[in-house]
């Protein structure tokens, strides 16, 4: 007899369900979300299970790690997939989904999903820690012009260098508005500095990564955008075909046919947005700026005159995405002449 155990994941405790092959519930648990416990509870059942699946979420990873290295043969589930699944559940419970994980895993019909490894986790750790900081920054500078205008006080254009002066002067005149502007600007520069500290360190692991060493070769690709890849990637074995990680990073158009129906929308934007972003900022810096691999830009240019600029720029950040794929896997150097054909 074979079985089968669905885990619904939640921050304090799990619920988790065992089915047999024939899709009878045998043991039904509240488990705290800790491996240690998971393990324990596996080794207490009496009897093996062939497979374990839990959906991907923030504490699914860590989960998965200590599943994994206990030896018991676990899966990540695709949360969308899962969602869909169970669209159908007039009541939604924690138990229920249990027990609809479990099933999914008996009949197979679920799609499994990347684990990072230690060393993209960490990049990733340290990419989005930078954006908090530097989304921070931006959102304290546009409080500051927000809270002037309500006084008719316009910065108007600055520097970074020149915004302090600029608003400590215009705050002056106004009784307790520089109070408020001087505490603002304090945590600003605070930010500023912090942001600066993450971004050298990201730098600093860009260059002794060689395969976002390898990826800062193509035109537009520095640092942060080789290291968001590299990150997002991880493994570049777990992808078929080169062709496939457009639609992986939702750069690929959507289709719908149904019988006379047959429609061809915008891209999906599936999967990673940071990804699909950094790709986009890559494509605008060769279409916009004089940069070398004048073969991938004038490819691009040509699909700009058919097309427009905005869907050149996606179709470039596609082109771009399969063309470093295929760099990680071959470990090649960027090669205009390849890339634009």
């Amino acid at each position: 007899m074979l079985y089968y155990t669905g885990i619904d994941v939640s921050l304090e405790a799990s619920h988790l369900c065992v089915v047999d092959e024939a899709g009878t519930v045998i043991k039904e648990a509240r488990v705290a979300s800790e491996p240690e416990a998971l393990v324990a509870w596996f080794s207490a059942l009496g009897f093996a299970v062939k497979r374990i699946g839990l959906e991907a979420g923030p504490l699914s990873q860590w989960l998965y790690a200590g599943l994994k290295a206990a030896g018991l043969e676990v899966s990540l589930l695709e949360t969308r997939h899962v969602r869909d699944a169970f669209r159908a559940m007039p009541v939604k419970t924690d138990r229920k989904d249990a027990r609809g994980i479990a099933q999914l895993m008996r009949l197979g019909w679920y799609r499994q999903v990347h684990c990072k490894s230690v060393n993209a986790q960490d990049n990733r750790t340290l990419l989005a820690a930078r954006k908090v900081l530097q989304c921070k920054y931006h959102d304290l500078e546009m409080s500051l012009r927000g809270l002037l205008r309500g006084y008719g006080l316009k910065v108007g254009e600055t520097t970074r260098k020149t915004f302090e002066p600029r608003v400590r002067e215009l705050a002056a005149d106004v009784p307790g508005l520089a109070e408020v502007a001087e505490a603002l600007l304090k945590a600003r520069a605070v930010l500023f500095e912090q942001f600066r500290v993450l971004d050298a360190r990201m730098i600093a692991h860009a260059r002794k990564d060689e395969r976002a060493g390898l990826l800062m070769t193509v035109p537009g690709v520095g640092a942060l955008i080789s290291l968001t890849f590299v990150s997002a990637i991880d493994d570049p074995g777990r992808f078929r075909s080169s062709r496939t990680v457009g639609a992986h990073f939702g750069l690929t158009q959507r289709k719908y046919q149904s019988g006379e129906t047959d429609i061809t929308g915008r891209i999906s934007k599936c999967g990673d947005q940071e990804v699909r972003t950094a790709l986009y900022e890559a494509a605008n810096i060769i279409l916009t700026r004089p940069v070398k691999g004048s073969q991938l830009k004038s490819w691009a240019a040509k699909v700009a005159q058919r097309s427009g600029m905005k869907k050149a720029k996606v179709a470039l950040a596609r082109k771009l995405c399969v063309v470093m794929h295929r760099m990680l896997v071959d470990g090649t150097c960027f090669d205009p002449a390849l890339a634009a054909a």
